[in-house]
């Protein structure tokens, strides 16, 4: 039992060995490529897609080198046309060159690839090598050479199913960082768009990248960005949701406090309001920090349509918002304890259908819910070819036999298929499954205290998200704290000819276009071809 314990003391005090593997690795290259080659199979476990292939360059001097690649992660045409045989064929010119000498000699004029750099410690090499890059040894040189030759598989651009819109691009983000920043660029045809690469994760050695408009964006924002992006000691990070739960302000709520997208689009124009973007390699989903809470009911499309229609769009969205929180203990309380809020024709109806049913109000909203929850559930985890069928026919055929069986009224079902439907019109998913959850807060709140329980409950709310920040910007700016001159943005957009300030909360340049006022038409009203078809005249 001592020894027992002294082992796993020895086994504390010693971090870098775990397992009984020496996990430290030695900084420098070795000068003997057979001792590097040796090192690299025990490190990789000789696995079989670590391609290493040995080639003797040079008429006299014979030089032995080693090209390193991933299987999978590179070009391998590439590899093979503009990096092996421009070696063989330069191979005349490595003669009487020293092993030092015909690396530099590679580097600068046999090496026809872009982004050549050198590697000289194991951990650079080891990184450069699993994020798809090619690596030349050479026999007698205690360096490496790094030729960027990234490539393999990848999605193609096609247009975001979780952000689908009427009017805008169709293109969307894919699973590579270097896409993503392309599609970005694309938009934004500025050098002020920086973009700051880092690695988070100790084992995966994931890329992400910061992105924001220098001169735009608050250097406060970006500094904190950074600061807890650097802050991450992780052993994994695989999607964008990894970093979401690690740099948020605030975990206890269900609110989300960073928004993400699929489309190009939207975060261009939160760049260009000051917004930063957190863009992780390996998935579609970007992050824009800070996030408030009107922004998850604007929808992209909202900039590209007219000033009235998008302003009606968003006041209905923010009503089927509350519908579809607060919808279900509406119903709960009238009928349980307010009957004489309701018209009596209406609750003459409503007791006539409750008269069969032995459940409770709440119990009959709390069942159907969780039946469609569970329905919502299964549709989406089922083949995409049946899942929808089933979702909506398993709905029809549970909620008419609940009613002809007695269990439920058929006015309960009718309210929970409003809130369910109302649900998928939020136009963020994460904002609509907190929705989800809150509903049956509400719901026993109702229950218990019928709508002075529904009241409490706002106001609860309300103070909840006014309490609530995203990297100290308050959620709910700029309507509470109240900024008058931001509110144009909010439930209702602005023509865009008014809309020449940006947010003064995340901006720290706020002017985005000149004083001049909205179009002005002529005051004159005759068609303005008039005098032009008069002229034909006279001239025939």
């Amino acid at each position: 039992m001592p020894s027992f314990f002294k082992r796993g003391k020895q086994v504390k005090n010693n971090p870098n060995k775990k397992d009984g593997i020496n996990h430290n690795l030695p900084q420098p290259l070795n000068i003997s490529l057979a001792v590097n080659l040796d090192f690299i199979n025990q490190k990789t476990g000789n696995s079989s897609d670590i391609v290493i292939r040995t080639k003797k360059i040079g008429t006299h001097t014979q030089l032995t080198t080693a090209v390193l690649y991933v299987e999978g992660m590179v070009n391998e045409q590439s590899i093979q046309d503009f990096l092996i045989e421009s070696m063989m064929n330069n191979s005349k010119d490595l003669n009487a060159l020293g092993p030092q000498e015909a690396l530099e000699k590679l580097a600068e004029d046999v090496v026809s690839l872009g982004h050549v750099t050198w590697v000289q410690e194991w951990d650079a090499l080891f990184l450069s090598l699993m994020s798809g890059n090619t690596i030349i040894l050479v026999d007698g040189v205690k360096k490496a050479l790094n030729v960027s030759t990234k490539g393999g598989e990848k999605r193609a651009i096609e247009e975001p199913s979780s952000q689908v819109t009427v009017r805008g691009p169709r293109d969307g983000f894919t699973e590579s960082l270097s896409t993503n920043t392309t599609l970005i660029r694309k938009r934004i045809n500025s050098p002020n768009l920086w973009v700051e690469s880092m690695q988070i994760g100790r084992v995966t050695n994931t890329k992400v990248a910061m992105v924001y408009v220098h001169g735009i964006a608050n250097d406060k924002i970006v500094n904190e960005v950074r600061r807890r992006l650097k802050a991450i000691d992780i052993d994994s990070i695989l999607e964008s949701g990894y970093i979401e739960q690690l740099i948020e302000d605030q975990t206890s709520t269900t609110f989300p406090t960073l928004y993400h997208t699929e489309r190009p689009d939207s975060v261009a124009g939160n760049l260009l309001e000051g917004r930063v973007a957190i863009i992780v390699d390996g998935t579609p989903f970007v992050l824009l920090a800070p996030a408030i809470f009107i922004q998850f009911f604007q929808a992209v499309e909202d900039y590209y349509a007219r000033f009235d229609i998008s302003t009606a769009l968003r006041f209905l969205r923010i009503l089927i918002f509350f519908i579809s929180i607060i919808a279900p203990a509406t119903f709960v309380a009238a009928t349980t304890f307010h009957q004489e809020m309701i018209p009596t024709n209406l609750v003459i109806a409503i007791a006539a259908q409750r008269e069969t049913v032995p459940f409770p109000a709440f119990v009959e909203a709390a069942m159907m819910e969780v039946t469609f929850e569970i329905l919502r559930e299964a549709g989406i985890r089922l083949p995409r070819a049946v899942g929808s069928a089933i979702s909506i026919v398993g709905a029809l055929v549970i909620g008419q036999a609940a009613v002809q069986a007695g269990i439920v009224t058929p006015a309960m079902v009718i309210i929970v298929s409003i809130t369910a439907i109302a649900n998928f019109a939020t136009p963020s998913f994460a904002m609509a499954i907190s929705a989800r959850l809150i509903r049956f807060a509400f719901m026993v709140a109702a229950a218990l205290f019928g709508f002075y329980g529904v009241i409490l409950g706002l106001i609860m709310l309300i103070l909840h998200l006014c309490g609530l920040r995203s990297f100290g910007v308050p959620y709910m700016t700029p309507i509470a704290p109240v900024i008058p001159a931001e509110l144009g943005d909010t439930f209702i957009r602005v023509p865009w000819w008014a809309l020449w300030r940006r947010p003064s909360f995340i901006s720290s340049n706020r002017t985005r276009k000149g004083k001049n006022k909205h179009p002005q038409p002529p005051r004159s009203r005759g068609i303005v071809n008039t005098d032009m078809e008069q002229g034909d005249r006279n001239e025939s």
